[in-house]
């Protein structure tokens, strides 16, 4: 049995350690990052925390891809081994993943809300924010996408957290994004 967790766990550090690839183009900025769930007390740390294991469990995996360029970015979520017929929220955040759910502050606004936290529908919208929300399938797969015209300021975009509900919501899950302006 050590055996075997020990295996997963070193799985899931070869699955973060490489799962990066950014674009050196001028014009162009790509983010590719994947990794698998493991809960904040797992001995090996993954940038993909779970804090609710019967929606998002430990060894599920995800995958978050950006790509900007002349025409605005694009973020696309994939996701594995979550809880079939579920409806997910998801959203891009402003600070990195931590042991607490709300290490990873509020959602990125292109326009920020000076009333935070932000609950003002001009600026809580999926226009002035990347909202990747998904209903996983029957087989716990899952993908969204988010496309805008506009880019991440840098230093203000570091996260993808999954929410409870469609919207917003609990927060379930989060994983940490070195998004790119």
């Amino acid at each position: 049995m050590v055996a075997g967790m020990w295996a997963g766990a070193v799985a899931a550090v070869v699955l973060t350690a490489g799962g990066g690839a950014t674009g050196d183009g001028a014009d162009c900025r790509e983010v590719r990052e994947r990794a698998r769930f493991a809960p904040p007390t797992a001995f090996i740390p993954s940038p993909a925390v779970t804090y609710d294991m019967g929606l998002v469990p430990a060894g599920a995996w995800i995958e978050v891809a950006q790509h900007t360029g002349e025409g605005g970015t694009t973020v696309k979520l994939r996701v594995k081994g979550l809880k079939p017929g579920h409806a997910y929220g998801a959203h891009v955040h402003r600070k990195r993943c931590g042991a607490d759910p709300e290490a990873a502050g509020g959602h990125y606004q292109h326009r920020v809300d000076p009333v935070q936290p932000s609950k003002n529908p001009a600026y809580l919208n999926p226009r002035n924010e990347v909202w990747l929300d998904f209903t996983a399938k029957a087989d716990g797969t899952g993908s969204a996408r988010a496309h805008h015209r506009w880019g991440f300021r840098p230093g203000e975009a570091a996260s993808v957290v999954l929410h409870r509900e469609q919207g917003a919501g609990d927060r379930l899950a989060c994983f940490t994004v070195p998004f790119k302006p």
